[in-house]
């Protein structure tokens, strides 16, 4: 029994994973099936209509606009703390410990010929730039709906428009 909920914990893990990144050997590795099985595990994940249909409910729920601004606003405010303690670390930390940084404002890690670390942030201020950009375009948005709710919605009450 405790193998069976374990399977199903990893398959509902792997259909999380899978929505976001579209891979299905990578989805079910981050979903704790073994580096061995996790290709085989994740094509039968996608042979099941259950899985496609929870998979393609995350998708939906992912698909707003909502989760552009929530990227744009971890990028425009989020922490390097992270990034930082990679930098600085003596030695390269192993693989779990680094699974486990936070790493979402960094855009690119390179190691130069003398073993040191160069890393790359994304730029805070274009994020924020682009942020104000789909704020404003929102906004406008809800405007002109407003307008629009407006006018049509007083003629649907019946209002006498006289001509002149």
């Amino acid at each position: 029994m405790q193998d069976d909920n374990e399977k199903t914990s990893k398959r509902n893990a792997f259909c999380c994973y899978y929505a976001v990144l579209g891979n299905a050997a990578e989805a079910a590795l981050k979903a704790g099936f073994s580096s061995k099985s996790a290709l085989s595990e994740g094509l039968k994940a996608l042979d099941s209509v259950h899985c496609r249909r929870k998979i393609s409910r995350y998708r939906d729920a992912l698909s707003d606009s909502g989760n552009v601004m929530a990227g744009l606003k971890r990028l425009a405010f989020g922490s390097c703390t992270d990034a930082v303690r990679l930098v600085f670390a003596e030695e390269l930390p192993p693989p779990d410990v680094i699974s486990e940084l936070d790493l979402f404002n960094v855009s690119e890690i390179k190691r130069d010929k003398n073993g040191g670390v160069e890393v790359k942030l994304f730029d805070r201020l274009k994020a924020l730039e682009k942020l104000y950009e789909l704020e404003t375009a929102f906004s406008d948005r809800s405007k002109a709906d407003e307008l629009m709710s407006a006018l049509t919605s007083s003629a649907e009450e019946g209002d006498i428009v006289e001509d002149q």
